[in-house]
């Protein structure tokens, strides 16, 4: 059920919804929106508990300047590296940004709870178009909101609020940092190709002690290991591309995906690096061959080339060539073929500038 009423400025005849008041309805002193100046009926806060909450928020403002000027210095101060310096680094960030959000965001509830006063709200429907007369009282209200706010009257709390900002404003600036240098090329090499300072290929060695493996001690089929590079036990960034599993099997077992030129009785390795999104894939399931990635369950065939026989990844685990060296120790004979890890957009042509170094 609808009621018509005529609005001769705009020559419409609008429909009203059962239940509002009319749009001819007088406006009664005590309506919070339409009330003249002075709003009758708004409750102001007491002066004295006023003052007091005002001191409150400049101290809480303070508190996020602090927390914020901390955050960027924490950033500057506690660079990663190892383990234990990442870990530290990201207490620092998160702790600081923590407290800087919580403080702002406590001494806005005060403010607004404490010091503007209380009152209760009404809208009326009306129609969409806005006339003249609207739009001044919209103007009227909202430098009636900020008066009454106090952010241009209270000094300290504009200043303090202002000065809080500041650094949370520059946070997202110093961030911008992490977003290079652009890696070039690093992405497409890895440091098994690279020779020891000696000139000899570089020796497989078990990951945490750093032992290197001999061919004729990894003997049991069905055995993984998981290896990096001599040398580079404690270098993270190279660890990040070069660790390896490697896995053992019987000569029957292996299937034309693997490169058996890379292998060595049986002795395989792989990239442990997944290539869907770089998760360590070291699940791995005897009876079946199978490597599984646990992050999203990308499965590989190690008996066929590491081969994706399940989950999103998009291509096989590289395959590296290893050998032994004069004293029957596994090493690596060259770099992967391929890059490691996740696709990249120009892994095509590092693949191409890989194979042919290798080559």
């Amino acid at each position: 059920m609808t009621e018509q009423n005529e609005f001769p400025e705009s020559g419409r005849v609008p429909t009203r919804v059962l239940g509002t008041p009319p749009a001819d309805a007088p406006i009664v002193d005590t309506d919070p929106v339409h009330a003249p100046e002075g709003v009758p009926g708004v409750i102001p806060q007491d002066p004295v508990k006023a003052r007091k909450a005002e001191r409150l928020v400049a101290l809480l403002f303070l508190v996020t300047f602090l927390a914020g000027a901390g955050f960027i210095a924490s950033y500057v101060i506690f660079q990663v590296g190892t383990i234990d310096r990442t870990a530290t680094s990201n207490l620092a960030l998160g702790g600081t940004l923590a407290l800087a959000l919580l403080s702002l965001a406590a001494g806005l509830t005060v403010w607004v709870r404490r010091i503007m006063p209380k009152y209760n709200l009404v809208q009326e429907r009306h129609e969409m178009r806005s006339d003249d007369d609207t739009r001044e009282y919209v103007q009227e209200t909202f430098l009636q909101g900020a008066d009454e706010s106090g952010f241009v009257k209270h000094r300290l709390l504009r200043r303090t609020l202002l000065l809080a900002a500041a650094p949370l404003g520059l946070a997202p600036l110093v961030l911008l940092k992490d977003l290079g240098p652009l890696p070039g090329t690093s992405l497409r090499h890895t440091v098994w190709g690279e020779p020891t300072k000696d000139g000899k290929p570089r020796r497989l060695v078990v990951e945490g002690s750093g032992q290197p493996i001999r061919a004729a001690d990894f003997n049991s089929p069905g055995g993984i290991l998981s290896v990096v590079p001599e040398g580079y036990e404690e270098d993270l960034n190279a660890l990040a591309k070069a660790t390896l599993i490697l896995l053992k099997f019987r000569p029957e077992e292996l299937k034309s995906g693997t490169n058996l030129n890379w292998t060595h009785d049986g002795i395989v390795a792989y990239s442990k690096i997944c290539t869907h999104v770089g998760c360590p894939a070291a699940l791995y399931e005897q009876t079946t061959h199978h490597i599984l990635c646990p992050c999203h369950q990308s499965t590989f065939d190690a008996a066929d080339g590491a081969k994706v026989v399940f989950g999103p990844a998009a291509r096989p685990l590289p395959q590296l060539p290893i050998g032994i060296d004069e004293e029957g120790y596994l090493v690596a004979k060259s770099d992967f073929d391929v890059p490691v890890g996740p696709s990249f957009w120009e892994r095509g042509d590092a693949e191409a500038e890989v194979r042919e170094k290798a080559s």
